[in-house]
C-alpha cells in the first residue's frame, strides 16, 4: 500500500519545537524548496497568534509566529509542484468565517490549486482565551460549525448561515476554490473527530498515536463513513509524528532528548497527548535507525495510515533539520512510500 509523505514547516514553532531564533523567512523558503527538491508531497505549517505561558517563562525573547496562509502565498510563488497544508488552522481564533473562506479560495487560485486545509481547536486554550476573553465557547463545536459554513461558501453561489458561533447573510463568494474539492482535514485526537471526519471531511490528523491505539479508531472511522454512504478508502488517515534518524537507535534517542522538540512534547502531555501517559515518545514516534523507523512506519501503515503528514524533524538548527529531511527522503521514504 502506498502512502503520502509530507514535511512540517515551522511557521509557528519557535520556542515550541525549535529554539529561538529559527524560523526567519529565508529559512522557511530553504525548507520548502528543499522539501520540493527531495520529493515530499507537501509542507504543513501550524497556527499560533500569541505566545504560550511556558514559552514566555523559558525564553527572554518572543518567538516569531508567521500566519500560515500569508506565508504560503509567498512560498507558492517560489515553488512549482509542492503542496501546502495547514496542520492545523485554528478556526476558533478566527472570528469571521467568510474572511477565512475568501483567504482560502484566493490562496488556492494563486498557488495553482496546491492548497490543503487542516482545521482544529489548537493545543493551548490559553491562546483562545487571550483572543476571546471570558468566552465559554466549546471549541470543538466551533470548528465543526466553521467547516460546515466553509463548505456552504465553497459550494453555493449565494448562501446564508446562522449558527451558534458564526453567521452571515446573502453572501455571494467568488471565486470558489480552484480545486473541485479542496481537501479539508480535522486535526486532533478527540474521539469526536471520528464522527466529524466521517460526515464531511477528507482526512483525519491525529498526533503521535501508536498503532495499537490508532487501529480501532481507524476501524470506527471507516464504519462510520460507510454508514454515512461514503467510501472509507477516500478518507485519509494522516497522523503527525516526530522524526529523528541516527546511525543506531541509541544515537537517535540521545540526540532527540537534547532537542527542543523533546521539551515541547513534555508540554503537550497535559493537552493533546494527555491520553498517552506511560508511553515512551521515543517508541511512539519515528525515532531510531533507518531500519527501525522503516519497521515502525510499516506497522503504522498496517494500522491504517495513508499519509505521514507534516513530519516534524527534531533538530536544534536549520541545517540539522535539512540534513534529517534529506536522510529520511533517501533512506526511509523509498522503502515505505
Amino acid at each position: 500500500m502506498s502512502v503520502t509523505i509530507s514535511a512540517g514547516l515551522p511557521t509557528g514553532m519557535e520556542g515550541l519545537t525549535y529554539p529561538i531564533p529559527f524560523s526567519d523567512p529565508a529559512n522557511l523558503l530553504r525548507i520548502a524548496q528543499h522539501a520540493e527538491a527531495l520529493g515530499y508531497h507537501s509542507v504543513w505549517g501550524n497556527d499560533h497568534m500569541t505566545t504560550q505561558n511556558y514559552v514566555r517563562a523559558e525564553f527572554p525573547v518572543a518567538p516569531r509566529f508567521w500566519e500560515p496562509l500569508v506565508t504560503y502565498a509567498w512560498l507558492a510563488a517560489q515553488t512549482k509542484t509542492l503542496r501546502f497544508g495547514t496542520g492545523i488552522l485554528v478556526l476558533p481564533m478566527r472570528r469571521d468565517i467568510v474572511v477565512v473562506a475568501k483567504q482560502i479560495a484566493t490562496l488556492d487560485h494563486l498557488s495553482g490549486g496546491r492548497l490543503e486545509i487542516g482545521v482544529g481547536v489548537g493545543a493551548y486554550r490559553e491562546e483562545f482565551e487571550a483572543l476571546w476573553p471570558g468566552s465559554k465557547a466549546h471549541r470543538g463545536d466551533m470548528v465543526e460549525e466553521g467547516v460546515h459554513a466553509l463548505n456552504l461558501l465553497f459550494r453555493d453561489r449565494v448562501t446564508s448561515f446562522q449558527g451558534k458561533y458564526y453567521a452571515f447573510h446573502d453572501v455571494e463568494m467568488a471565486p470558489k476554490p480552484k480545486q473541485e474539492r479542496l481537501p479539508i482535514y480535522f486535526g486532533g485526537n478527540s474521539p469526536n473527530h471520528i464522527r466529524r471526519v466521517a460526515e464531511s471531511a477528507d482526512g483525519w490528523i491525529p498526533a503521535g498515536m501508536p498503532p495499537a491505539q490508532l487501529r480501532p479508531l481507524v476501524d470506527r472511522l471507516h464504519e462510520t463513513a460507510a454508514a454515512q454512504g461514503r467510501d472509507p478508502a477516500a478518507i485519509h488517515v494522516a497522523p503527525q509524528f516526530i522524526v529523528h534518524l541516527g546511525n543506531t537507535d541509541e544515537e537517535a534517542v540521545a540526540r532527540y532528548r537534547q532537542s527542543q522538540m523533546h521539551q515541547h512534547l513534555l508540554s503537550l502531555s497535559k493537552s493533546t497527548l494527555k491520553d498517552q501517559k506511560g508511553m515512551s515518545m521515543e517508541d511512539i514516534n519515528l525515532i531510531g535507525s533507518p531500519a527501525t523507523v522503516i519497521e515502525k512506519a510499516e506497522r503504522l501503515k498496517a494500522a491504517g495510515v495513508t499519509h505521514f503528514l507534516g513530519l516534524y524533524f527534531a533538530a536544534n538548527d536549520v541545517q540539522e533539520l535539512l540534513d534529517q529531511m534529506e536522510r529520511f527522503a533517501e533512506e526511509v521514504m523509498p522503502k515505505i512510500a
